[in-house]
């Protein structure tokens, strides 16, 4: 159990440093924020947020697999948080913007099914993770799409007559409010989900009666802060292809992407959905960058993107299935 929430925290400080771009990116690349404001800016929304995620969490812990109790479903979340901390390091050192939060979900389900394929009692809420991660999963780049195109076609229309560096500025200091609500939805959503796991070993460990999947509040600050460190480290790598490899963004196009995905992320937490914070905002950027043109968006790396949000679940649900496998022989 303690070696679970050593690598659950070790997940979440891959998960603040991989996601941080998600947050700040545009900022920086609009010149609105100083790369290290706009990642205190970041840490510190991540902080907050993360103690109003509850809902999240509790779809991790009791929504995505069963573990059976005792030392078998404890590997399976060791295997889980694995599996996804390796997903992260990949992505993050090949520069791609993955989906922390899919490498987790992928993780879980890899590792039940090597657990059920031995023997364990382990297995996978099929309908559940259609209904709870499936859905959202296609629902949220679509809408950070459509949406990062609607509010940037409704900002040229209400500022089709404003001088363009008065108009600029005034998205620049815009971008402040829009980044530190992107960054707080991101609290929302990925400091719950790490303690949604805990909240799952402590079952299966026996430290907590079958079905209480409540969240310790230990397991929540301790995530968030976590988080919010791990956010100020900075995965620049991701920030570049974010920031200016998709679009070259200009300062209203970066309010109107984060206003988009922060909206999405609060929306989807409201309900308990797990999404991709980088499916929002990286959705958001293309949306934002075809109402230019279609040739304003480097499809190129937007599909190289695609490719490494299709491979994040069974990527990682790979890894953690062999781990769990070599945990188990020493059981």
């Amino acid at each position: 159990m303690a070696l679970v929430v050593v690598l659950a925290l070790g997940f979440t400080y891959t998960n603040g440093f991989h996601d941080a771009a998600n947050a700040i990116a545009t900022s920086v690349s609009t010149r609105a924020l100083t790369p290290r404001i706009a990642l205190g800016l970041a840490a510190v929304m991540n902080l907050v947020g993360g103690f109003v995620g509850v809902r999240v969490a509790q779809t991790i812990g009791g929504d995505i697999i069963s573990v059976p109790m005792g030392g078998a479903g404890v590997a399976v979340c060791a295997g889980a948080l694995v599996g996804a901390i390796c997903w992260n390091m990949i992505t993050w050192w090949r520069g791609m913007p993955s989906s922390s939060s899919h490498a987790l979900i992928g993780g879980l389900g890899g590792a039940a099914l090597a657990a059920g394929w031995a023997g364990a009692g382990a297995s996978v809420k099929w309908q559940s993770i259609f209904d709870n991660v499936v859905v959202p999963m296609v629902l949220s780049p679509v809408l950070g799409l459509v949406g990062g195109f609607a509010v940037m076609t409704a900002i040229l229309w209400l500022f089709r007559r404003s001088a363009p560096g008065p108009t600029a500025r005034g998205f620049r200091y815009a971008q402040t409010v829009s980044a530190a609500a992107m960054a707080f939805g991101h609290g929302m959503q990925d400091a719950a989900k790490t303690a949604g796991v805990v909240a799952l070993a402590l079952v299966a460990s026996g430290h907590r009666a079958p079905g209480d999947l409540s969240i310790p509040w230990w397991a929540i600050a301790s995530s968030a802060v976590v988080l919010s460190i791990g956010t100020y480290a900075g995965g620049w790598r991701i920030i570049r292809t974010l920031g200016s490899r998709i679009i070259d963004l200009t300062p209203p196009q970066g309010f109107a992407a984060e206003a988009t995905a922060a909206t999405v992320l609060y929306v989807a937490t409201a309900t308990g959905a797990p999404i991709s914070t980088t499916q929002a905002i990286s959705s958001a950027i293309v949306g934002v960058g075809a109402t230019r043109s279609a040739k304003s968006v480097r499809w190129g790396v937007a599909r190289s993107i695609a490719i490494a949000w299709v491979l994040t679940i069974p990527g990682a649900g790979l890894i953690a299935a062999v781990v769990y496998l070599l945990i188990a022989t020493f059981l």
